[in-house]
């Protein structure tokens, strides 16, 4: 804490200039060109809590800040556009179809596009890219597990066979881990290309990656061979600021320009601010209290569905949404966040705060006195309110019904491998999509994250999610998405919180920053000063 301490005070009289001036002169940094001088460049600085980011490998990411950089620095073969997220666009594809034998799909790829090195990018590196991240086989490999085979179709074509032709595809493909890379350039790093990945990158993006030093600062440069044209920022430095007062005081001296982490109470106070204005911007991710449920060495009233519905009975989600995020916030039914097909604030009823039947879920659990649990969670924060005073709000609420708990603060990459372990009671959990579509929400909160609460999911929730998946009747699937909400509402071990309204503060020299809720946070190429110096 000392140490922290001493960091934000060295920040604090750290000015904007001198900041960028010093990280341009830092080890970490490759020598900067004479033309290239900070003083000389247009810098967008930003303030956020990347302390999640391990690594910038798009085929290892699992984690929610770094795609911001990701999607900067690379293309997809198709993309989302910002408030359009139930189709996909081109990136890297001009075009797509479905392959002669209707097995996949053939994407033609675009004839100006081309990597940070100036070489166009080929079939070949699609290949290359998505071989890879299939070979490696971490996460982001799961969502790709119906391709058959991925080959060059022609000079300037590609083709993704499916081991089932029904499966969705289009939509996975838009996820930062489905980046392409440059594979000469990857191959030149004689097997140590995920090291070299996170201070560099290989990508077609209009910005490449210079340093990252991990909880400190990301920085990028603007990609001389960008193929849309050169982005309005020649750098964007992302600035590790985990405390929300730290980044309001820092967008009020000027030393950043956009505050991603600030509390309710705070953008309140900013309000009247004619330097600055808030943006917002509906999410789709999630905040949930994850149970786990078999393993009685964890937690034997945890494992007893009434006493998990008896939790979920007891807490007060609008004082949590209301009073403490300001009502920018709403809750889902379940895993399931609204804004996908059959998910509506008014699908699929969800719990509410019922004290007394909570009281009598605990009688049938033969717990009339209640029990206690560990809840874990990150010291870190979401939509600027911390998990700390999140679990301190459940331990008050639940306490009313005589269930006790206990809240247990961890290092965040200390609380990260224990939960994906599966070493934990119960923890307080974050959940940011990479893919907008249905049967990847289902399969993660069954497969993935169920898996870290020991969930038995039975034949007939895997077949309903399947039915569902590749049903082509919209209103038969909307009506599959609805059943398969209260299935989970029944099993009661993913309990979804809120689904946050994500607040942005930003610097009226900043005109333009399109945020989006498609798994990146906002679209850094895009953004545009107010004024050019």
């Amino acid at each position: 804490m000392v140490a922290y301490c001493l960091r934000m005070h060295a920040m604090a009289n750290f000015g904007r200039r001198a900041l960028v001036t010093g990280l341009a002169a830092t080890p970490l940094l490759r020598p900067a060109r004479a033309a290239d001088q900070p003083t000389r460049r247009r810098t967008l600085i930003l303030g956020l809590d990347i302390g999640d980011t391990v690594t910038f490998d798009p085929a290892r990411q699992i984690d929610y800040t770094p795609p911001l950089t990701l999607v900067a620095c690379y293309d997809t073969l198709v993309t989302l556009t910002p408030g359009h997220y139930q189709a996909v666009a081109p990136s890297l594809a001009e075009y797509w179809e479905r392959t002669p034998d209707a097995r996949g799909w053939r994407f033609t790829l675009r004839a100006d596009a081309v990597f940070a090195t100036g070489n166009r990018v080929t079939p070949d590196d699609v290949a290359f890219s998505l071989a890879r991240l299939l070979a490696i086989g971490n996460p982001p490999a799961r969502y790709l597990d119906a391709i058959a085979d991925i080959q060059p179709s022609g000079p300037d074509s590609v083709d993704v066979v499916l081991k089932d032709p029904d499966r969705p595809l289009l939509p996975y493909l838009a996820s930062p881990p489905f980046a392409i890379l440059e594979k000469a350039v990857l191959d030149s790093q004689n097997g140590s290309e995920s090291a070299w990945l996170s201070q560099n990158s290989a990508g077609s993006g209009d910005y490449v990656l210079r340093a990252w030093q991990k909880r400190d600062h990301i920085l990028l440069d603007a990609n001389p061979h960008a193929w849309r044209g050169a982005p309005a920022y020649d750098r964007i430095l992302i600035r590790h600021i985990p405390d929300s007062t730290a980044q309001m005081r820092a967008l009020q001296r000027g030393d950043i320009d956009v505050a991603f982490n600030l509390l309710p109470t705070q953008l309140d106070q900013l309000q009247t601010d004619g330097t600055l204005r808030i943006e917002t911007s509906r999410s789709l991710d999630l905040v949930y209290l994850a149970l786990t449920a078999a393993d009685p060495s964890h937690n034997q009233a945890l494992a007893q569905r009434p006493a998990r519905q008896a939790i979920a009975a007891a807490i007060d989600y609008d004082d949590l949404i209301g009073r403490m995020l300001g009502a920018k916030a709403t809750r889902p039914a379940s895993f399931l966040p609204i804004g996908l097909l059959g998910s509506t604030a008014g699908t699929a009823s969800g719990f509410r705060q019922d004290l007394d039947g909570a009281r009598a879920l605990l009688a049938q659990a033969g717990r009339p006195d209640g029990f206690t649990f560990d809840l874990a969670y990150a010291d870190a924060a979401i939509a600027g309110l911390p998990y700390d005073t999140i679990a301190r709000k459940l331990r008050t609420d639940l306490a009313r019904v005589g269930i006790a708990v206990t809240p247990v603060a961890m290092n965040p990459y200390a609380f990260r491998d224990a939960y994906f372990a599966g070493k934990l009671q119960a923890a307080l959990a974050f959940w940011t999509s990479p893919v907008v579509a249905n049967g990847f929400w289902a399969r993660v909160a069954t497969e993935r994250l169920g898996g870290r609460v020991a969930m038995a999911v039975n034949p007939a929730l895997a077949d309903l999610i399947a039915r569902a998946e590749t049903e082509t009747d919209a209103e038969a699937q909307r009506g599959l998405w609805l059943d398969y909400q209260k299935a989970m509402v029944s099993i009661a071990q993913e309990i979804v919180l809120f689904q946050p309204e994500y607040q942005v503060a930003i610097s009226r020299a900043v005109a333009t920053f399109p945020l989006t809720a498609a798994g990146w946070m906002a679209d850094l190429a895009a953004a545009q000063p107010a004024t050019r110096p």
